[in-house]
């Protein structure tokens, strides 16, 4: 058996506390790095170990809401200022959930009752669909005669109602929390000898924060699930689960872009278009059910996004208020595809130039953090896009910190913003709001950096297996082959 350059042999799982010098400092307190005669535990494997953590940090991410659990998200100050706020209970009334209005219903009285329709893609609108209807069969199916009779804004404040949500939120953060463990999983088995570098999704306090926010985390499990695929050589689930994950949220679409630079590479071109096929029938099944009962509800979401403007989190909010400027949405829009262009064939650049074919976690990572670096709002829950892209991307708890730290400040501060805990004394704008925004983005692109280091020096890349080095594995049969049988041993 050959060794790496650490020495390791090949295959051989690494070990943080070997492996990252945050995780031996820390290990030092409880007896130090693992030593090489240590033994495997009969039943705490990696990935137990893994999801256990996960588990804890979704049970803190639970209590973390308690406080506006208590009164029901009723106290509108409270929901910022112990930043516990949560879309869930406000769209569970808003959107018809409570009346068990399908959200793409074309009945012209739904639509009076209801004019606005969820603006989310289809798989968000039938999680929320679905988990409504177990809310309403845990509770009893109330009966509905009694709320068709009251002004839709009058049902937030209704006892039984207010009971419902409760439950809506505790159903929906069950289903998020088996998510959140089956994307542990899939990460955990993306790379046989690096399963611990799973641990900082799994431990990560922007899980904790952000995983109840909105339905953000749904989209998480099929960017998980297509690294798990494509390593190992599926790619025409890859494509499906790239398909389903953009029928969730729109971004996972764009992991097709790492797919082509890396099929690019290694002239792989029937792979990224089975990928891409396959995605797009993956897509337009999911959609389906949404389009033929109400076309006109299933466009909102495209609508939706195209005329918004300027808003929470991005870029040009700060542009907008520092410079008192009006900027218009076809103005972003059109600024916002330009950039995102121009930087895709920069990560197409980095790839091609690279001296060994980028990891579709370091590709994917880059792809994403130019959508989001521009993206006209950023969201408090939009570090999940990132989140399992990042922690393969560039596996280092050091660069994990750094990065995470800039996105929990955003998170505290966008909730001071809305409660007006920002504005200065003597009125005008919020700068520190401006500030948490501006470090959000360099913190991102700090990690970009650290990645495109990885990328064109593979030395310096943590991930980097050197049996994919041109000079030691001239054969990708031979690669594949290693793969498979490295995943059949764990």
């Amino acid at each position: 058996m050959s060794n790496d350059a650490t020495g390791r042999p090949d295959g051989e799982q690494v070990h943080p506390t070997q492996d990252d010098p945050v995780a031996r400092a820390l290990s030092e307190g409880v007896g130090g790095p693992i030593g090489a005669r240590a033994g495997r535990h009969p039943w705490w494997t990696p990935v137990r170990v893994l999801l256990a953590l996960t588990a804890v940090c979704f049970a803190l991410g639970m209590l973390q809401k308690q406080s506006c659990y208590d009164d029901t998200w009723q106290d509108g100050t409270t929901r910022y200022t112990h930043m516990c706020y949560s879309d869930l209970p406000y769209l569970y009334t808003g959107r018809g959930l409570a009346e068990r209005t399908w959200p793409y219903s074309d009945d012209e009285q739904v639509r009076a009752r209801y004019p606005q329709v969820m603006e989310y893609p289809v798989g968000i609108s039938y999680w929320a669909y679905g988990t409504a209807l177990v809310t309403q069969a845990v509770t009893g199916w109330p009966d509905l005669a009694e709320r068709l009779g009251r002004p839709t804004e009058e049902l937030f404040g209704n006892p039984d109602v207010l009971s419902e949500i409760r439950i809506f939120v505790i159903v929906n953060a069950l289903g998020f929390a088996l998510v959140a463990l089956l994307s542990t999983w899939l990460l955990a088995k993306v790379d046989p000898r690096r399963p611990w570098d799973a641990a900082i999704f799994a431990a990560s306090p922007a899980l904790a924060l952000t995983a109840l926010v909105n339905w953000d985390l749904l989209a998480v499990v099929f960017v998980a699930g297509a690294l798990w695929a494509w390593a190992r050589d599926r790619p025409v689930l890859t494509g499906v689960l790239i398909g389903l994950g953009a029928a969730v949220k729109l971004y996972p679409l764009f992991l097709l872009g790492a797919v082509l630079v890396i099929c690019l590479r290694d002239r792989r071109l029937h792979d990224f278009l089975a990928a891409t096929l396959w995605g797009a029938v993956a897509w337009v099944l999911a959609n389906a059910p949404a389009y033929l009962t109400g076309r006109e509800e299933w466009a909102v979401f495209w609508s939706f996004n195209s005329d918004r403007g300027p808003d929470l989190g991005s870029v040009w909010l700060v542009a907008a208020q520092a410079f008192d400027a009006t900027i218009t949405a076809h103005t972003v829009n059109l600024g916002s595809w330009l950039f995102f262009g121009a930087w895709c064939l920069g990560v197409l650049a980095v790839g091609l130039a690279a001296p060994t074919t980028p990891r579709m976690a370091q590709l994917g990572f880059l792809i994403v953090v130019g959508l989001l670096l521009v993206n006209k709002v950023y969201s408090p829950q939009y570090v999940l896009w990132l989140l399992p892209l990042a922690v393969l991307a560039r596996p280092r708890w050091r660069d994990q910190i750094v990065w995470q730290s800039t996105e929990i400040l955003y998170f505290a501060s966008v909730w001071w913003y809305l409660n007006g805990d920002l504005a200065p004394g003597g009125g005008g704008d919020a700068g520190f709001y401006w500030v948490a925004i501006l470090l959000r983005m360099a913190g991102e692109l700090y990690l970009v950096a650290l990645v495109v280091r990885d990328i064109l020096r593979p030395a310096h890349d943590p991930a980097h297996d050197p049996a994919h080095d041109p000079a030691r594995a001239p054969d990708r049969g031979d690669q594949l082959r290693s793969t498979r049988s490295n995943a059949v041993a764990v």
